[in-house]
């Protein structure tokens, strides 16, 4: 029987650390949890119910008319079409931006990588610092180049917006994967004949799948959630489903129906959370496979 070795930590030590380890994690998911639960029984719940004021309560009968209510008839002003078409516009401009940032970002970072003259980590730097600027500084600027283009107000308009706040960090993060790739790779490539789209299409990219998911998944949740570029780039008949929930929740006519709240709220975030939950693990494969090396 092998002995604890003298300088380890003592099982009293072991035990009381993985009291603590998992005192820690019961906390933070009860810190994450209880919101969530207070909203899907709330959405669950008659407005009788949630008038009684006992929001962690279970409710008597489940009662998904509220549910029903949020995604095609719930009002925002005068007009009570529900959420539902917030949703399919969401699709219609998360979608294209996500295949469009992701293809031109691999693109860029593969170009980067491969551009390694004297001072090129500074001047790389100083290229991605204009990513870290806050876009709400580019506002108005991007509104008059839009009108100009006649591109203001339309999806195509809000697609393209989301594609250029989008390349830094899609760039950034490719640009440090293929760097870890070793150049003899390519170089072998080159002696065969292959010239850079090749090499990119065949080798390069089908290395990066792992990144590929990390990506995709950051601009997918960052752009469905987004709600002030949405607001301001997408026009009217195009305004996604954080935009027309903001204007469900804030529609004072009659009575405020938390129920319908609740759940036009669940109904806008159990996209990304189901992506994540079903990527959740070629996330973090691609995180460990490069995503912060560089």
């Amino acid at each position: 029987m092998a002995r604890p070795h003298p300088n380890g930590p003592k099982p009293a030590q072991i035990t009381a650390g993985r009291i603590g380890l998992y005192a820690f994690l019961f906390i933070a998911a009860l810190f994450f949890l209880l919101p969530l639960y207070t909203m899907v029984v709330t959405s669950l719940k008659s407005m009788d119910e949630i008038r009684l004021g006992q929001i962690f309560a279970l409710p008597a009968t489940l009662d998904f008319s509220a549910w029903v209510t949020a995604w095609s008839g719930a009002c925002m002003g005068t007009v009570c079409v529900g959420i539902r078409s917030g949703f399919w516009n969401s699709v219609a401009i998360t979608l294209p931006s996500v295949a469009l940032s992701v293809f031109i970002g691999a693109v860029n970072g593969y170009a980067l990588s491969l551009w390694r003259p004297r001072g090129a980590n500074l001047l790389f730097g100083l290229l991605m610092a204009g990513g870290l600027i806050p876009y709400q500084i580019f506002l108005y600027p991007m509104v008059r180049a839009m009108a100009n283009i006649d591109l203001y107000n339309s999806l195509a308009g809000i697609v393209l917006v989301h594609v250029i706040f989008g390349l830094p960090l899609v760039t950034l993060l490719f640009r440090n994967y293929f760097v870890s790739v070793p150049e003899e790779l390519c170089k072998a490539a080159r002696v065969d004949g292959a010239g850079f789209w090749r090499i990119f299409f065949e080798i390069m990219l089908p290395i990066a799948v792992p990144m590929v998911v990390v990506v995709s998944m950051l601009q997918f949740t960052g752009i469905w959630n987004d709600f002030l570029l949405g607001l301001v780039f997408a026009g009217r008949d195009n305004l996604p489903m954080t935009v027309q929930l903001n204007n469900i929740v804030n529609t004072t006519m009659g009575e405020r129906t938390y129920n319908v709240n609740m759940a036009a709220t669940i109904l806008t975030a159990i996209v990304p959370l189901a992506i994540y939950f079903l990527s959740g693990r070629w996330f973090v494969r691609g995180i460990a496979a490069g995503a912060v090396k560089g």
